[in-house]
């Protein structure tokens, strides 16, 4: 998400060391690559000066508390603020009435129909009873769209095919919500591929008709600095509530996360990671900014794990792990929940250094495609007892999956090394055996601040491993 951003940054922030004292002199040349950094991944060039002031004038003059490093103290002082620039604290959705109107406005193309059922799956988790309405008139196609997405989420859907009045529109759907015990509208406006009068003045008398408790403006984080700029005039215009950052598992460079904020002074509520209907995260500041720096989140990674695998699931691959009786089949079980939690990108983009976690090959997905596809052609005693693959089982497992016999090798070397380390490790039994949700965190970060998980994630090579060459 920020692996350009979060990069420059560690270069920027290693050059301060051995200094007893941080000042002007000894900094200045980190606060230029610190700034460099910041308008290389589209943060906007006025919000990028304030941050390295604000940083400057906390840093000068503070002497370098015992045993922690400058690197280390002045990543504190950027850590906290990235903090204030993204918005201080989670700023929820505001749904006091009955039903609650939630508007969503945007320019053309910003993602604004599939974050409305994003949102809308997403209040449905937390047992709310919402209903897509199709305002975008002048996009035949915005209507089948989100009419296809309320059938996928099965969420109520409103829409008026054979007219362009879209005040009508939302004025019968609000009526239509309260006879149908809908606690929610989300109303789906038309975009342009620029800010205009008409436009606008739509969206002011939408706005005047149903009188929204939430107006989200919906903006691709690949517009980078001038996103700042859309969100600055869609506030002047509607007096915004929030904004959706999109497309953040892009191109996107991940300055206008940072931009937004502090020249708009509108929150950013919600991101979305990808396509799928899931892949929409609760906005935190704090772990934004935890992730930007190359520290993890492990809150939100536990978070995810528990909403999208299944406990009862769960717990028996916990005991089987617990009684030494891992298969091929539990292996499978895992790659499976690892994909409902949007792959190894994904997981690896919360935990530290996880960037460059990434770089080492045996995570890669191709292996892990390679791994699915060895499994799914074994049989099922195969799977049960791996031990009872001989050679021509072997010829037959590659033929059916398409991998050489060099690589079913690798999957069951490293399938019995995690068997090994299962029935010896220690750490493991207590993890498994009942450690509390803050225990566990507290033994991955190994006891550390966010300072010191950075600090490793810094130093951080990952091993090169020669592979040997395929035939």
């Amino acid at each position: 998400m920020f692996e350009n951003l979060t990069s420059k940054l560690r270069e920027a922030l290693r050059n301060i060391s051995g200094q007893a004292t941080i000042s002007e002199p000894n900094i200045s040349e980190a606060m230029q690559e610190l700034k460099s950094a910041l308008i290389d991944s589209d943060v906007n060039k006025d919000a990028a000066e304030q941050f390295i002031e604000e940083v400057k004038n906390k840093s000068l003059g503070r002497e370098v508390l015992p045993n922690v490093s400058p690197e280390q103290q002045i990543v504190k002082f950027v850590y906290d603020e990235l903090v204030n620039f993204l918005g201080d604290k989670e700023a929820p959705l505001n749904l006091q009435s009955n039903p609650s109107v939630i508007m969503l406005v945007g320019l053309h193309g910003s993602g604004k129909t599939t974050t409305s059922a994003k949102i809308a799956s997403h209040l449905m988790k937390k047992g709310r009873k919402p209903m897509l309405v199709a305002c975008d008139v002048y996009r035949p196609a915005a209507i089948d769209q989100l009419e296809i997405l309320s059938k996928e989420i099965n969420s109520g859907f409103y829409a008026q095919r054979d007219s362009l009045d879209v005040v009508t529109i939302a004025k019968y759907a609000l009526t239509t919500a309260k006879l149908n015990n809908f606690d929610t509208l989300i109303i789906d406006s038309a975009g342009r591929h620029q800010i205009d009068h008409e436009m606008i003045m739509e969206l002011v008398r939408l706005k005047q008709s149903v009188n929204p408790d939430e107006i989200l403006l919906v903006v691709d984080a690949a517009l980078g600095q001038e996103s700042a700029s859309v969100a600055k005039h869609f506030n002047e215009a509607l007096g915004i509530t929030g904004v959706v950052l999109t497309k953040l598992d892009g191109d996107a460079k991940g300055g206008a996360a940072l931009s937004i904020k502090k020249v708009a002074n509108s929150p950013i509520k919600f991101v979305g990671v990808g396509e799928k209907i899931n892949d929409l995260e609760s906005f935190y500041p704090d772990r934004m900014a935890s992730r930007i720096l190359g520290m993890g989140d492990i809150v939100s990674l536990v978070e995810k794990a528990a909403e999208e695998i299944d406990k009862k699931e769960a717990e028996e691959l916990q005991k089987k792990m617990l009684e030494n009786k891992f298969d091929l089949n539990d292996l499978m079980q895992h790659i499976k929940q690892m994909k409902k939690m949007g792959g190894l990108e994904s997981i690896l983009s919360f935990l530290p250094g996880g960037d460059q976690l990434a770089d080492i090959p045996d995570l890669d997905n191709d292996a892990i495609a390679e791994m699915e596809s060895l499994i799914n052609s074994m049989t099922k005693a195969e799977r049960q007892n791996p031990d009872i693959i001989d050679f021509s089982r072997k010829k037959r497992i590659c033929k059916g999956s398409g991998r050489t016999i060099e690589t079913l090798n690798r999957l069951l070397e490293q399938f019995n090394m995690m068997r090994k380390f299962m029935k010896n490790t220690s750490l493991l039994k207590k993890i498994m055996s009942g450690l509390s949700p803050s225990s566990l965190l507290g033994a991955l970060s190994s006891g550390g601040s966010p300072t010191s998980a950075f600090r490793r994630g810094s130093n951080y090579t990952p091993p090169k491993k020669k592979r040997k060459k395929r035939k």
